[in-house]
């Protein structure tokens, strides 16, 4: 099987994301201006139950790519904000409340955006 690159993974772990029901799901390059991880995932859970399904979904895609979060694959049940760190991506499930509070896009505005999922 093909070696996929890094961006490549990332848009198929956000495409997924998405297709999951992940709201306004990004994925952006920030390997230019970050020292700790090349690219950041972000998407919206719409209640902790939503999020639990997507970190499932999340799970079960990088098992099957051979892939090892850093950070283990920690669960906070009633979080606001999980984060998966790849080591060369974070991926971020966020609560509405919590993605309009920390507004991670404005952080890493400067970064190229690889993957958007569309609006609707």
């Amino acid at each position: 099987m093909e070696q996929l690159s890094d961006r490549e993974q990332i848009m198929d772990c956000a495409r997924l994301l998405a297709e999951h029901k992940g709201e306004q799901t990004i994925a952006l390059y920030v390997g230019a201006v970050c020292s700790f991880t090349d690219y950041i995932v972000i998407t919206t859970a719409n209640s902790s139950g939503h999020a639990r399904g997507l970190q499932n979904h999340l799970q079960q895609f990088l098992h099957e790519r051979g892939l090892t979060p850093l950070n283990g694959y920690k669960r906070h049940e009633e979080s606001s904000w999980n984060l998966v760190d790849l080591g060369f991506a974070v991926v971020h499930i966020m609560s509405r409340e919590a993605r309009e509070f920390y507004e991670l896009e404005n952080l890493w505005f400067s970064g190229d955006e690889v993957f958007r999922s569309p609006a609707g």
